[in-house]
């Protein structure tokens, strides 16, 4: 394995249930009450289909542009006091660094979420091989197009790429783009990651042989 692509929120920051109170706060603006497990189908999938699903839930005619800006300017202002990075998240990603992995990014978030949240946790955006984000490609996760993206940047063929996720749907895209998958159990408990090719509980629990290892 040469290169492994982490995704971001539920993997390296604590920030799904950060985005998950913006974007109630969004909602109850437009005078709508709605609720954390509403947007559970929608985790990984980015905000358009986040913010949109819960809004066909409720029969919400949503324009998802401006909903969208708003969201994340609540997120924005909530950032500074209210995220973190999960305990051993920043150390792993330094240790795969020097063990000559590549590292990149692959989030369904736009690029303004994903900067400001690795600035936060100190791992900056310029220190990446690759980041990807929403705004690169048509189709988002479940789909394969942000880790085959990723992977190309890279320089390195989607069987030389180890994949850090902690959503159904994130999983799902990476084995669709042809990636060793490895899942946190930090959003979704380890029974609903089935497809994930090991799971560990939680980031902290992750070793480099865990990455090294090529199932055949």
């Amino acid at each position: 394995m040469h290169a492994v692509i982490f995704d971001m929120d539920g993997v390296l920051t604590d920030s799904e249930p950060l985005i998950c109170a913006a974007a109630m706060a969004m909602f109850r603006e437009k005078g709508v009450t709605a609720r954390p497990e509403d947007f559970h189908p929608f985790v990984g999938t980015g905000e358009n289909r986040y913010l949109g699903g819960v809004a066909e839930k409720y029969g919400v005619a949503l324009d998802i542009a401006s909903a969208k800006h708003r969201t994340y300017e609540l997120y924005l202002a909530m950032l500074p006091h209210r995220l973190n990075a999960f305990p051993g998240a920043v150390d792993f990603v330094i240790a795969c660094r020097n063990a000559g992995y590549k590292t990149a990014i692959a989030s369904s978030a736009d690029l303004i979420k994903v900067a400001a949240n690795l600035n936060a946790i100190g791992l900056p955006p310029a220190g990446w091989g690759a980041i990807v984000t929403a705004e690169d490609v048509v189709h988002r996760k479940p789909a394969p197009d942000l880790f085959l993206a990723a992977a190309a940047r890279l320089g390195c063929p989607p069987s030389a790429c180890t994949v850090i996720e902690d959503a159904v749907n994130g999983v799902a895209a990476a084995k669709a783009a042809g990636m060793r998958c490895i899942a946190v159990a930090q959003t979704f408990p380890a029974d609903r990651l089935p497809q994930a090719d090991l799971v560990r509980e939680r980031i902290a629990d992750l070793t480099l042989a865990d990455v090294k290892v090529r199932i055949t």
